[in-house]
């Protein structure tokens, strides 16, 4: 099976020319790449030709396409051993609760030479308002948002299409990313311009994983995913959202946020900052460290965010 640190590196040599397409191929797909081994062929979607200098100074075969154009994506059909879907859903489909994206891109992969392995980037969002209850993958998902149930409608057609065409599909439940080296990956914007945090009372639990770790998840599951399979993508973080803003605070030097009732939030907040204070739930993460066997570098957000 392949390592912890290089997921290529115990596979028989025959195995090791993989060709690796990353769809959606931004911060995190990037972080994804610089950590695969040189002898795999890179292959990124986009659909910018700005992108494309980056993408081949980074070893990277950019393929010009969009998700939004599905005859722009036939050449991807038969080219990948691996996918890693990490393009999010578009915000302005007629349909606020599907996902057209990954579905153009599965009827492209369906065409000829299907991947041995795709792996779906989704949300922790799927699971919806679980009342600061610790969750597991076996939960029955409870979307509340369009945005989360635009992903739930894009798992399910991934997982159709694993058990359709036998590629081994795995889904990766992700909560917030951060970190220092991304951008607006940390709190220090939302502490300067002082926007306010719920009480304590009124408070929710908040889930987290730096990019860097996420990547290498990433990575784990392309090779380490079981089939049909989801895992929640977090670190060992057990924190409300109010005290995570007041960690970063004492990491940074900067005020606390003020503290507001659920009620005043309402109308001091704007609604999609709202939307994330209106669930609660504590991620188990036993999954990723067991079956995907990743021992995080960052299995708190308070080394990450020291780690800068």
């Amino acid at each position: 099976m392949p390592s912890n640190s290089s997921p290529l590196g115990a596979l028989p040599s025959r195995f090791r020319r993989e060709r690796i397409l990353i769809v959606g191929c931004g911060d995190v797909g990037l972080r994804a790449a610089r950590q695969l081994p040189r002898n795999a062929r890179l292959m990124a979607l986009t659909s910018s030709a700005a992108r494309v200098p980056e993408l081949r100074s980074r070893g990277i075969t950019p393929l010009r396409g969009t998700l939004d154009d599905g005859a722009s994506l036939r050449r991807l059909a038969g080219l990948a051993t691996r996918v890693l879907h990490l393009a999010p859903p578009p915000n302005d489909h007629p349909d606020l609760r599907s996902d057209p994206r990954t579905l153009a891109l599965l009827r492209a992969l369906r065409l000829r030479g299907l991947p041995r392995s795709l792996v779906y980037a989704s949300t922790s969002g799927v699971y919806g308002d679980c009342g600061g209850e610790w969750v597991r993958e076996t939960r029955p998902v409870n979307a509340h948002t369009p945005r989360a149930q635009r992903r739930v409608h894009a798992e399910a057609h991934v997982r159709l299409f694993g058990r359709a065409t036998g590629t081994r599909v795995h889904l990766l439940r992700i909560p917030g990313i951060y970190a220092p080296d991304r951008e607006g990956g940390t709190p220090r914007g939302r502490l300067l311009k002082g926007t306010p945090v719920l009480r304590a009372e009124d408070d929710v639990y908040t889930n987290h994983i730096h990019a860097d770790d996420l990547a290498r998840a990433c990575l784990a599951a392309l090779w380490r995913g079981k089939p049909q399979r989801a895992s929640n993508a977090s670190d060992d973080t057990q924190l409300k959202m109010g005290d995570y803003f007041d960690l970063a605070a004492g990491l940074y030097g900067l005020p606390r946020p003020p503290r507001l009732a659920r009620g005043s939030a309402e109308d001091a907040l704007p609604p999609v900052l709202l939307s994330f204070m209106s669930e609660s739930r504590r991620l188990d993460n036993s999954r990723l460290k067991r079956e995907l066997r990743l021992r995080l570098r960052y299995p708190t957000v308070e080394i990450g965010l020291r780690d800068r």
